[in-house]
């Protein structure tokens, strides 16, 4: 499900609101999307950035990031 208000989440860890999202990851918020009822989105869109949202483990709830830029540039 894409949704383009934000949604706060936590991890066993942290609580992500969009403020200290957009400050850890250094853009602004566009959209995210949610797969089969998780409890945190999968993907999420920024201003420059596609984020990618990778389960670290399978013991206790924890997510990492990986940023890939939304428009490179091909020279």
């Amino acid at each position: 499900m894409m949704v383009c208000e934000w949604r706060n989440f936590s991890t066993d860890a942290d609580t992500y609101t969009q403020d200290a999202f957009e400050e850890m990851i250094g853009d602004e918020f566009e959209a995210m999307m949610f797969k089969d009822q998780e409890e945190f989105p999968a993907y999420i869109w920024t201003v420059n950035f596609v984020i990618i949202v990778k389960r670290c483990s399978k013991a206790y709830t924890d997510v990492s990031f990986e940023k890939i830029p939304r428009n490179p540039v091909c020279e």
